[in-house]
This record gives C-alpha cells, structure tokens and sequence, in this order.
C-alpha cells in the first residue's frame, strides 16, 4: 500500500487470512487435559483468598474441585450462581488483580492457579451444550423495569427473573450487551460470545428484552415508576469527556469508545479504515483496546500516551504489557495540548512534558509533537442527562448517588454498574450491582406487596 505523507487513513492494510489472525482468540480455552493440570495446582484453601479477591464471591476453590472430577455442569452451577455473566468475566476480568492476584500460588512460585482459563472452560460447556441450570420460583405477579441491558442490567434481570418476578429490560441500542457487546476488544470475545451469553441468560424466562427504547427519549423515569413495581437504572456511561485543546473537533480525531463500537459491529474488518500511525490518548482499558486494536488493523505506528506515571494508569500491569508485546509505544508523563493539522487533516499532536508535584500534575513547559494521521480519545467516559429526576439522582454529576444496596434518592428506583457510584469499573463489578439491587428490590417488594397465590 503506498504511504501518504498526511491523511494516511485507509482499510484493507492486511489481508482477510492476516486479520483472522490478528483477531483471533487472544485466550484461547483449555483442553480437557490442560483444564486437569491447571485445576489440580489448586491448594483448595479454607480461608481462601481468591473468594474474598472477586466482587461477585464465586467458591472458587469449589468448581475447581469439581473439574477434576469432570463435573463441568457441576462447576458451572456453582460459578453461574454467583456470576450469571460468568463466561464473559472469565474471558475480560483483570485476574491479575483479583482473583489470581491473590492466589497463594504467587508467593511460592509466581504463578497463580489459571482461575479465569478454568472458568471459561466450565462455562463454555455450559453455552455449548445449552443446558439449563436454574430453575425460576413461582410467579410472584411483580413486574420490574431494568433499563440497560449491559452487565449490570442483564445481572439484576437474571436475578429477579429466579425469584419469580416478570422483568422487561429496555435498552437504547439495537442489541444488548453494554460493553460487552459494544465496548470490549474484538480479540477478548470471539464468535459472538456476547449474544450467546445473553440468548442462555434469557432462556431462564420471565424477562422481555426491549430494544431500540433509551431513557429520556422514548420513555421517561416518571412513566417507568408508575408502571412498575420498582426500576433498576444500569444505563452505563454514554458521553466522553472532551481533550479541550485546539484541534480536537478536526475529522481526524474521534472518541476510542466510537472506535471500538465501530469495530466490534464491523463483520468484515478489510473496510474499517485504521490510520497508519495512531496516537491513542489515555491510560486505561479502553486505551489499550483501541491502541492494540490498531495495530491489529495493520497500522504501522501506535503510540498511547498517558498524563501521569504508569503507576496511576487504570489499565492494569498485564493489559499494559500486551499493548507493548503487540507494538504499542507508551508514554507517560505527558498531556496534550494541541492537535497539528495541515490543511484540515491530522498530522499530529504536541504534548507537554508533566511532573506531579503534592499529588498536584503540573506541565514543565517542554513539549514534543507525535505524528498522527488518527487520534483516538480515552479519557474518561461521562453520565448522559436523562431528563426528569437526572439532577436528584446524580446530584454530583458524574454518577447516580446509591447506597449499599443501590438504592437511589426516588422511591422505588435502584441503580448499579458504571452509572452509579458503586466502585470498581469493571464487568465483574456491575455484576455484583446487578445481583446486590435485584436482592433489595426482592426484600422491599415481599415488605410491600403480598406475593400472588
């Protein structure tokens, strides 16, 4: 292909066979043998660390044991009723950091038990062979709208759905999944796992999933709260912060996040234009996924730059690392201050060297300019006003203000995952959310209404 000196933004880099690869399963799952050696490393321990390590407290030790006696649907009950989204957490969860980062194997020989690749082989078995392994309670005649069918959404539906109430969950794009569907790499969730983790979670029955129906637009809070028994808001982070610097508004530039979604939804990757060198702004997950995306579509150069140290990224040490083994430069220390454009196209961004001085980020005044043809923005997505009820809800603006259970200010109506103020970002986290709310949702409903006979 040949170069152009600006501008240089083109698909079809690399061939149908070269991104097949490129895409391919960047984890690809145990064998029955392979699943046997990893399950029998596990020290089985009393008080184990692992649980207390994952947000949505699987036994791990548990389904492990069940592996090594074949029992897959025995491990995959103990690991879906913790964890209903427990195929997708076993594919993206940071388990450096959490489960495995605190398995005992690491003091001994720096390498944890292979937790996430044996989940994933328990509850591939699961998916694959399309059993069905809960059963709902009787109908309880409650009816609960969930809005948002992204992991936290899906969690609280499932829930609920097993304590036998009815739940329609709406959601504003064409498909479900939040982030799973739309916002995780295409490397991490191969052969359209999302929806076919989505199509058993539904099968449990007793949930309508809507979509094409976003919050404030074609339905209201108000109208949800008089029509159902309760309300269960997971409507995710739907805005991007803006770079704020000259040059951000030129062609050339766009949000990581439209990256990644345009990605995911492409079918054939040869006609998804990629620049051939790309500056990704940012630090944390989402930075990487559309910095190593892009090399994967063939660009020549990719560099992620960060404000702060390595130590403050968000992206934790291993998806960092796999940025760099898949060609990615990192760069910290460094905060944009203007995109370069020739002619209205990119040709690159000027960065000012920083310092943090009293836990204060300060520019030193020394600045340097990265090439580009593409600048991809990841720093930090935002809370969409949804019209009535958004400023009692989100009183600070950034996230919906709940409690330990994910009960917001309005009667009636919870809240979990990325909008709300709950802790981690993560998928596994929205999970618990999910499950946390559906369980305070049961509780208030059974002390307010007497459950149908």
């Amino acid at each position: 292909m040949r170069f152009k000196e600006t501008g240089d933004i083109a698909g079809g880099r690399l061939t149908a066979e070269q991104l097949a690869r490129q895409f391919d399963d960047v984890a690809p799952p145990l064998s029955r043998d392979e699943a046997l050696v990893a399950a029998n490393r596990c020290y089985f321990c009393y008080d184990a660390p692992c649980i207390n390590a994952c947000p949505t407290g699987i036994d791990i030790p548990s389904f492990i044991r069940k592996i090594q006696t074949d029992n897959l649907k025995g491990a995959a009950t103990t690991i879906l009723a913790a964890n209903p989204l427990g195929g997708m957490c076993a594919r993206v969860c940071p388990t450096e950091i959490l489960c495995e980062g605190a398995c005992v194997r690491n003091t001994q020989e720096s390498q944890p038990v292979q937790i996430g690749a044996l989940q994933r082989h328990a509850t591939d078995w699961v998916y694959a062979s399309g059993t069905s392994l809960f059963r709902r309670a009787p109908e309880t005649g409650r009816h609960i709208a969930v809005v948002g069918g992204g992991p936290a959404g899906l969690a609280c539906a499932h829930t609920l759905a097993l304590d036998g109430h009815r739940v329609t969950i709406y959601d504003a794009r064409g498909k479900a999944g939040g982030l799973n569907e739309y916002g995780i790499a295409a490397y991490k969730t191969v052969d359209d796992f999302a929806q076919r983790e989505i199509a058993w979670l539904l099968s449990v029955g007793g949930i309508d999933l809507k979509c094409g129906v976003a919050l404030g637009k074609d339905v209201s809070l108000e109208q949800l709260r008089q029509d159902y028994h309760a309300v269960f808001l997971a409507i995710g982070l739907g805005g991007v912060n803006a770079l704020g610097v000259d040059g951000e508004g030129l062609a050339g530039v766009r949000s990581a996040v439209d990256f990644i979604e345009t990605l995911r939804q492409t079918r054939d990757l040869s006609t998804l234009p990629v620049g051939r060198r790309v500056v990704v702004i940012g630090g944390g997950n989402t930075a990487v996924d559309a910095a190593v995306q892009s090399r994967k579509l063939g660009a020549q150069s990719v560099s992620m730059v960060y404000r702060r140290g390595l130590e403050s990224m968000s992206a934790t040490w291993a998806e960092r690392e796999f940025a760099q083994k898949n060609g990615v430069t990192i760069v910290d220390h460094a905060r944009p201050v203007r995109v370069l454009a020739d002619g209205g196209v990119v040709t690159g961004v000027v960065f000012e060297q920083t310092v943090v001085e009293d836990g204060a980020l300060k520019g030193t005044g020394d600045t340097f300019t990265v090439a580009a043809d593409t600048v991809l923005t990841a720093i930090g997505q935002t809370l969409v006003p949804f019209g009535a009820g958004f400023e009692l809800l989100a009183r600070s603006g950034a996230k919906i203000e709940v409690d330990a259970h994910g009960a917001t200010s309005l009667r009636g109506v919870w809240a979990g995952g990325d909008c709300a103020q709950t802790g981690l970002d993560l998928t596994v986290q929205a999970v618990e959310d999910g499950k946390r709310a559906a369980a305070a949702i049961d509780r208030a409903l059974n002390a307010a209404l007497p459950r149908a006979a």
